[in-house]
């Protein structure tokens, strides 16, 4: 698997729809079910079929989904496609609620967890902070990379009213949270309103996902379960 492909697929939440579809076909066309495509990105089947329509995979190709299924892809028989992934995030979780008692005595662990608690995003497979407060932010930053992977990569991106300057907000938040290298995602504008609100803000709202962050993102919900009976 191509890691510039893993890559977009961890991007997914800021790619735009012709993106999405390139990258669907560009999975389907390396051989891989559409169950397995879907494993690694959120599209629905039916989606997924209308892109890749026009595309027909090689008979070698064909040949090696069977030898990857094996004997459970006999009709009748359901395909656990997920298993080993369920098995991965069991072992994480057991690992995370092991290690919790012991890292609560790290004061940056015990405020990560619990910003990422409160503020954190929960809806979602990766690690993602949202908010206007650049210090929550380099907070975030420096948990993940501290308790999670010290060469942690992230993507940032904005949520801005119309009039707002996106190149003047990039700036600021990129001085703000000392990230000159790193992706910045599609960034969203909100229309114009009633004009009754007036306190928009200059900058707008900052959205920082750390990349490649699904384990993390288990690791870190197992700390929060086990926080909750740490703490008095």
């Amino acid at each position: 698997m191509p890691q510039e492909l893993l890559d977009r697929a961890d991007e997914w939440d800021d790619l735009h729809r012709w993106e999405r579809s390139e990258l669907g076909k560009s999975l389907r066309r390396l051989g891989l079910t559409y169950g397995e495509i879907r494993g690694l990105i959120p599209v629905p089947k039916g989606t997924l079929s209308y892109w890749c329509r026009e595309i027909q995979i090689s008979s070698e190709q064909i040949e090696a989904i069977r030898d990857r299924s094996g004997s459970a892809s006999r009709i009748g028989i359901p395909v656990d496609t997920q298993w080993r992934r369920r098995r991965e995030i069991a072992a994480i979780e057991d690992v995370a609620h092991s290690e919790a008692s012991d890292r609560i005595a790290d004061p940056l662990w015990l405020a990560g967890v619990s910003l990422y608690w409160a503020e954190g995003s929960k809806t979602k497979r990766s690690l993602e902070m949202v908010n206007t407060d650049p210090h929550v932010l380099r907070l975030f930053i420096a948990w993940a990379r501290r308790h999670h992977d010290g060469d942690a990569e992230f993507v940032m991106s904005l949520h801005l009213h119309e009039g707002n300057d996106e190149a003047a907000a990039q700036l600021h938040w990129e001085g703000e949270l000392e990230m000159p290298e790193h992706s910045w995602g599609k960034t969203y504008i909100k229309p114009k309103g009633t004009g009754h609100r007036k306190n928009h803000l200059p900058w707008g709202v900052c959205r920082v996902r750390m990349k490649r962050s699904a384990d993390a993102f288990v690791r870190t919900m197992a700390w929060i379960d086990e926080l909750r009976v740490l703490l008095p």
